[in-house]
C-alpha cells in the first residue's frame, strides 16, 4: 500500500498499473485481499489478512467497527489518520488547484474518543423481531447497525442507546420515527425525535418519563427543522457552548448547525483569529457566519465585523448571541452561493466557512482592490483547491499557509484552514 485515500482505504497498483483500493489496509502494509468489485479504471478489494503490518496499525476500540458506518479508520492510530488527511489536502491543492502553500501549519487535533457532540441517529423498528434499532447506519447500507454503545459519542450519550431502543419499541408510532438527532451543549444534552405521525397520549408520557430519568431534554420534530420544539421540559432553555479564550458564549437550538467537535472547534477558532489578525477599526466580513462562531471572537478583538448568512433564522440567533456577549456586530441575510458582497464593502479582511460546495461564485465576484487577507475554513479539500485556484491564478492572492483540522477523528472527513494574502 502506498497511501490512504479520502475514504480511508489503502491504495495500491496492480502490475499493469491499475489502481486498487483496499478496504482495511494502511499505507506501507502488505495484505491479502479479496476482490469486491472491478471497474475499468480501478478495482475494489477487502483485506482478509495483514501480512506485513504498519507501525500505525492498532486494534479498533469499538466492538462495532467494520459493521457500523460511522467510522472508517479506527484501525489506524491518531498520528497515521492525521498524516493521511494532511497528504490528501496537499494532493488536492496541487492536483486540482495547481497551488502550493507557502508553509504547512501544524495539524489541529484534539480528543479522538467521545468527541462527537452532534449526531443523527437512524431508527428502524423490526416488526418480525419486535425490537428497535437505534444508531448509525451500517457501512455502505441503509440498515441500522445493531449497537448498544458508541466510542465517538460522549459517554453520557452513548449510554442512552439501549434505553432509546426500548423506548422506541414501546411507542405506538415506533415504525414512523425515522431518526433521533443528538445535540450536546456544555451543560445539557438534547434529543430531537423526528416523528411522521402524531404522538399518542401514552407516547408523550413515556417520552416525559425518559427525559426525567435520563436527565436529557426531549424535543419533538413533526415536520422540517423549523418545526422542532421543546417538549420535556417544555420550558427548556437554549443549549450553549463557550469559547473561553475570547470570553464568548454561543447559544443554539438542537437543530442549528454547530461544529461536531467542540474541543477542536476552540482550537480552530483560535487559529483562525490569529491568522486573520484582526485589528481595532478594521472592517472584516465573516461569510457563512452561522451563529457567530468566528464573528464574535473577531469582534472581541476590536474589529468592525459584519456577518453574512443565508438562513434568516440563524441571522436572528447570531444577533441574539452578539447581544448576549455585549458585542456590536452587524449581521445580514445574503445568498452567498450566487453572488458577492460588493454592495457592503469595502472590507479589509474576509473569513469564509462555506458548506461543502465551497464559495467559487462569491470569490469570482470579489473586487480587485479588496480584501487584502482571507482566512478560508473548509470542510472539503477538493472545493477548497478549486477556490484556491481562482484566488491565486485570477485574483492576485498567494496561498500563504494551510493545515488540516481533524474535526472528525476515525472518519475520512477532511476539514482544513488556509490563509490567502495579496
Amino acid at each position: 500500500m502506498v497511501a490512504l485515500d479520502a475514504e480511508g482505504r489503502g491504495v495500491a497498483r496492480n502490475p499493469d498499473g491499475k489502481v486498487v483500493f483496499v478496504e482495511g489496509a494502511l499505507a506501507g502494509e502488505i495484505v491479502a485481499a479479496r476482490l469486491v468489485r472491478s471497474q475499468r479504471s480501478f478495482d475494489l478489494m477487502r483485506t482478509t489478512a495483514v501480512l506485513r503490518q504498519s507501525s500505525g496499525r492498532r486494534a479498533p476500540r469499538c466492538a462495532y467497527f467494520g459493521v457500523c458506518g460511522g467510522c472508517a479508520t479506527q484501525h489506524a492510530d491518531a498520528r497515521t489518520q492525521v498524516a493521511a488527511k494532511q497528504r490528501w489536502l496537499e494532493d488536492c491543492l496541487q492536483r486540482i488547484g495547481k497551488v502550493e502553500p507557502g508553509c504547512i501549519l501544524a495539524p489541529i487535533h484534539g480528543e479522538e474518543w467521545g468527541y462527537r457532540r452532534r449526531a443523527r441517529l437512524s431508527v428502524r423498528y423490526l416488526i418480525s423481531q419486535g425490537v428497535a434499532m437505534v444508531g448509525f447506519r451500517e457501512r455502505k447500507s441503509t440498515f441500522v447497525a445493531d449497537m448498544d454503545g458508541c466510542e465517538v459519542l460522549p459517554p453520557q450519550v452513548a449510554a442512552l442507546i439501549p434505553g432509546l431502543r426500548r423506548l422506541v419499541a414501546s411507542l405506538s408510532i415506533r415504525d414512523r420515527l425515522p431518526q433521533i438527532e443528538v445535540a450536546v451543549g456544555d451543560e445539557a444534552v438534547a434529543l430531537v425525535f423526528r416523528h411522521l405521525l402524531p404522538l399518542a397520549a401514552d407516547d408523550e408520557s413515556k417520552l416525559r418519563e425518559f427525559a426525567q430519568e435520563s436527565g436529557v431534554w426531549v424535543w419533538l420534530q413533526p415536520g422540517g427543522p423549523d418545526s422542532a420544539h421543546p417538549f420535556a421540559p417544555a420550558a427548556a432553555g437554549a443549549l450553549h457552548y463557550a469559547l473561553p479564550e475570547f470570553g464568548v458564549r454561543i447559544e443554539f437550538r438542537p437543530t442549528d448547525f454547530t461544529q461536531v467537535n467542540h474541543g477542536v472547534n476552540r482550537l480552530l477558532v483560535a487559529r483562525a483569529v490569529r491568522l486573520l489578525d484582526p485589528q481595532p477599526g478594521e472592517r472584516i466580513a465573516d461569510l457563512f457566519c452561522g451563529l457567530g462562531n468566528f464573528a464574535l471572537p473577531v469582534a472581541r478583538c476590536g474589529a468592525q465585523v459584519t456577518g453574512f448568512e443565508g438562513s434568516a433564522g440563524l441571522v436572528e440567533r447570531a444577533r441574539q448571541n452578539a447581544a448576549l456577549n455585549g458585542l456590536e456586530v452587524r449581521f445580514a441575510s445574503a445568498d452567498l452561493a450566487r453572488g458577492g458582497i460588493g454592495g457592503f464593502g469595502p472590507f479589509d479582511k474576509l473569513l469564509l466557512d462555506p458548506p461543502r460546495e465551497g464559495a467559487v461564485e462569491l470569490i469570482k465576484a470579489l473586487p480587485p482592490d479588496w480584501p487584502r487577507r482571507i482566512v478560508y475554513v473548509s470542510c472539503d479539500p477538493a472545493t477548497l483547491a478549486r477556490d484556491a485556484s481562482v484566488l491565486v491564478h485570477t485574483k492576485g492572492f498567494a496561498l500563504a499557509a494551510a493545515s488540516v483540522v481533524n474535526m472528525f477523528p476515525h472518519t475520512a472527513h477532511v476539514e482544513s484552514i488556509a490563509l490567502f494574502e495579496r
